[in-house]
């Protein structure tokens, strides 16, 4: 059975030329032109994903993002003109699994959905996560690079935990400290710097040339996707 994406954007040719694209790939596409509507089309038939512009006509699509958040975990690919870092922020903040800048290519953001669908699949799936040298099994808290245990102190571990159990997709700085270290840490921006510093030291082949703990400039750090190439 096809996957059904709903396609939230008031622009009539996006819409269009997102349907298109999309079912040419197999995929069943529903399509809302405002926030109210991408709200009751979702509630009174769940899409597997939903991609979702900023400038709606009603609601800002940030608000409907956290609506959403209330009551599904639907992955929400955020589609917008507005590349400044706080309004990434913010939309990842409120529960969004991914952001892509319009104009955007085509072939990235079926990339994006492949990966966000995956995510998923695999959050009942296998315990054990291997990129590259480094192997994480997240059922025995157990590190392996290079066939060797690496030893983490529990906080260096659940950061990482953290990441990899959301491999492919970005985690703001305040998702990290109030998953790892609590809601009164939320605003330690140097403090989470300072474990990953010290997590690439024990990991990273080259903690200047990161693979397993990349940056997302200004907006926080995420663990790359199964298939993604890793540097040389």
């Amino acid at each position: 059975m096809a996957q059904r994406i709903l396609v939230v954007d008031d622009e009539p040719q996006i819409r269009r030329a997102l349907r298109a694209a999309l079912q040419s790939e197999g995929y069943s596409v529903e399509l809302a032109e405002t926030g109210q509507q991408a709200l009751d089309h979702t509630a009174a038939s769940p899409p597997d994903l939903v991609i979702l512009d900023l400038g709606l006509p009603d609601l800002d699509g940030s608000d409907v993002c956290a609506h959403l958040r209330t009551w599904t975990s639907v992955p929400v690919i955020v589609l917008s003109v507005r590349d400044a870092e706080r309004e990434k922020v913010r939309a990842l903040d409120v529960g969004a699994d991914d952001y892509l800048v319009k104009p955007f290519g085509i072939a990235e953001l079926l990339a994006r959905i492949r990966a966000a669908l995956r995510r998923v699949r695999e959050e009942v799936g296998q315990p054990v996560v291997r990129h590259g040298d480094l192997v994480v099994d997240l059922a025995r808290h157990r590190v392996r690079l290079a066939e060797a245990d690496v030893r983490l102190t529990p906080t260096e571990y659940a950061l990482l935990a953290c990441l990899v159990a959301n491999r492919g997709r970005v985690l703001t700085h305040q998702m990290l400290l109030n998953r790892v270290w609590g809601p009164e840490y939320g605003g330690e921006t140097q403090y989470l710097r300072v474990f990953v510093s010290q997590l690439r030291r024990k990991i990273e082949p080259d903690p200047h040339r990161p693979r397993y703990l990349l940056t997302e400039v200004g907006v926080g750090y995420r663990f790359p996707n199964e298939d993604e190439a890793q540097p040389s």
